[in-house]
């Protein structure tokens, strides 16, 4: 007689809000709230404009297979809301999920692309900005342990006069550990609505093709296909607060040179430009790399902030 399986654990779906009202000189959290394991904290802070910081925690520094947090936030007339992490996003596999596969009573799902499976973990975020107002979403990258599978799905819905600032980026793994791109599948999704138009709809899908067909060449693993980079980041950038730093890019932009050579950059950059804005795509070598990279060309946003808000933003 076979062994039972052991009974799956029970995801958790935590939920939080974050909505930020300008009153006087200042800014108040008319609603800060959470559940566990999402944990929002907001350290006083002073800025040029109304400005407060919220830092988007997770109870035992990282989430576990099939957990779910749900954030929305919110930004009225003449906020600025600048979201943060303390450390990157880190992504457990699950211990239950490894010992179901190992007695062969597991078959994972694989229903497309859009399908999210059973021990996937989740994080969704809707967001609401006024005319006038702010949103900067500068958190640390999501790093996915070996065997974790990772979903993301974040909405924008921008009125005009409203601004974005959102980077979305992830490292290959644990390095330290010998672990580079052996994670299961890694999904995410970012969308951009202006004045009740998408304007802008990005999804990234890594995964190991699994012995899937790609045509006449031979399917390469996901660690090839990503190398010689480690870390890669996509920035969001819509809206008039944001002018002067898609006025740097472009002035960066105009002064590259190019060239052939002999081995690969230690960084890559492109940009895109879009209606109300536009995307900034980057690939290191290093997370550090990358890391001070944004931070160089994110410092016109300073004017936006403050310099308090800016020394605690990419550290």
């Amino acid at each position: 007689m076979s062994a039972s399986a052991p009974p799956l654990r029970k995801a958790i779906h935590g939920r939080g809000q974050a909505t930020l009202e300008a009153f006087g000189r200042g800014a108040v959290f008319s609603d800060l709230s959470f559940t566990y394991p999402l944990k929002l904290i907001s350290p006083q802070i002073s800025g040029p404009s109304p400005v407060a910081i919220a830092y988007v925690l997770s109870y035992g520094g990282g989430l576990i297979s099939g957990d779910q947090i749900d954030l929305g936030a919110e930004t009225r007339k003449d906020a600025t809301l600048v979201l943060l992490t303390q450390g990157s996003t880190k992504v457990f596999p699950s211990r239950t999920i490894d010992r179901i596969r190992a007695s062969n009573v597991f078959t994972p799902q694989t229903d497309g692309p859009n399908h999210v499976s059973q021990d996937t973990t989740r994080q969704i975020l809707s967001a609401k900005i006024a005319s006038g107002s702010n949103l900067i979403l500068l958190p640390d990258p999501v790093t996915c342990f070996a065997r974790s599978n990772y979903t993301q799905t974040q909405t924008f819905r921008l009125e005009l006069g409203a601004s974005l600032c959102a980077l979305d980026w992830y490292t290959s793994g644990r390095m330290s550990r010998g672990e580079e791109w052996v994670f299961e599948r890694y999904r995410s999704v970012n969308e951009i609505h202006v004045d009740g138009k998408r304007v802008a709809r990005d999804v990234m899908l890594l995964e190991e093709p699994n012995g899937r067909e790609v045509g006449p060449l031979a399917a390469r693993t996901l660690k090839a296909r990503m190398a010689p980079y480690s870390c890669y980041a996509t920035l969001f950038l819509i809206g008039p607060a944001v002018a002067p730093v898609l006025a740097y890019v472009e002035q960066e932009m105009r002064s590259i040179v190019q060239f052939q050579a002999a081995a690969p950059a230690d960084l890559i950059w492109s940009f895109s430009p879009l209606e109300h804005g536009g995307i900034v795509r980057a690939a290191g070598a290093e997370t550090e790399t990358v890391k001070f990279w944004l931070k160089r060309m994110l410092e016109p946003v300073q004017s936006v902030i403050g310099p308090e808000a800016f020394d605690k933003i990419l550290i």
